[in-house]
């Protein structure tokens, strides 16, 4: 009962970030079932099974709040359902010793992704209110389905940034779509692992247990994602699954580390991890105002676009 409740908190905590930053509900999940010793393919396949009602919330609350854009959701669903269900599939068919760390070392890079990029650069909007092309999305998604599901997370991590670089979908929306697209995935990459490790290899209790903790935080984490700050968000997050994944990787069989080395590296990261999140919290107190207002003006002039010629104001 303990480990269910503490997997329920989990899930409530990974959906809170995932709803608010656009990434890593899996992430954030998956590296806490790999430090129990779960299987990596249930590991991802119970978070994958998780992720179906989390993601069904979670964009229902998003589009309430208006940050879906259809269009987007489609395009790089559709592909990322498609690559979810073949990266489920090879993962199944690796042995457990040479899955465990390679999984880490996926879950690590993608880490120090979102740390990096949400601690050193801001949200580029340059380009706000430009289609996205299906050129774009689609391999997009193709990669970002097949790592989700090899690392038992990535869909965030993979999509959002990558949305965000192009400047043409304001940060609010890119997440909520993101978010919402996930639902294809998450069912795939589900379909996937249940035809090839078999559905008795779940954990269905831990499954359900992740779900109600993320169940509860999807529509707050709708309504967060129009305030809270998702550079500072991104470098406290990233900072937890680097040390986590660096500490799988050191044990593992691969690398075996001594103590000394462990506990030496584990100080660095502390060290960096405090001043990225510091540094996170100036860098957006001194740019806030000016990415409100980008947003605004990005918001106002998409309005405009959608409205009728005939009811457009007369100074328009």
């Amino acid at each position: 009962m303990q480990k269910l409740l503490l997997l329920a908190l989990v899930g409530l905590g990974a959906q809170l970030v995932d709803g608010s930053l656009g990434m890593a509900y899996g992430v954030t999940s998956t590296t806490l079932l790999l430090a129990i010793g779960t299987n990596p393919a249930a590991a991802s396949a119970t978070v994958h099974l998780a992720e179906i009602g989390t993601t069904l919330v979670s964009g229902i609350a998003h589009w309430r709040f208006g940050n879906v854009d259809w269009k987007v959701v489609l395009r790089i669903g559709v592909p990322g359902a498609i690559g979810a269900f073949a990266g489920a599939t090879v993962l199944s068919n690796i042995s457990t010793e040479v899955a465990a760390p390679l999984m880490a070392v996926i879950l690590l890079v993608l880490g120090l992704y979102v740390f990096v990029r949400f601690t050193f650069q801001g949200l580029p909007k340059g380009q706000l209110g430009k289609p996205l092309r299906k050129r774009f999305l689609t391999p997009l998604g193709l990669v970002g389905g097949f790592v989700d599901a090899t690392g038992g997370g990535g869909w965030g991590p993979v999509g959002t940034p990558a949305i965000l670089a192009s400047g043409r979908l304001e940060p609010r929306k890119t997440i909520g779509s993101i978010d919402t697209s996930e639902f294809l995935v998450a069912i795939a990459a589900s379909l996937g692992f249940i035809l090839g490790i078999g559905s008795e290899n779940i954990d269905y209790g831990w499954a359900l247990a992740l779900l109600i903790g993320g169940v509860i935080a999807a529509p707050i984490a709708a309504w967060l994602v129009r305030h809270i700050p998702p550079r500072v968000l991104g470098a406290a997050v990233g900072g937890v699954i680097i040390l986590t994944n660096t500490r799988s990787l050191l044990r593992s069989d691969w690398i075996d580390a001594p103590d000394g080395v462990r506990y030496g590296l584990y100080g660095v990261i502390y060290v960096a991890w405090a001043a990225a999140v510091v540094y996170s919290v100036l860098q957006y107190r001194k740019h806030a105002r000016e990415d409100q207002r980008i947003i605004a003006e990005a918001e106002g002039a998409t309005t405009s676009d959608n409205v009728p010629d005939d009811k457009a104001p007369a100074n328009a």
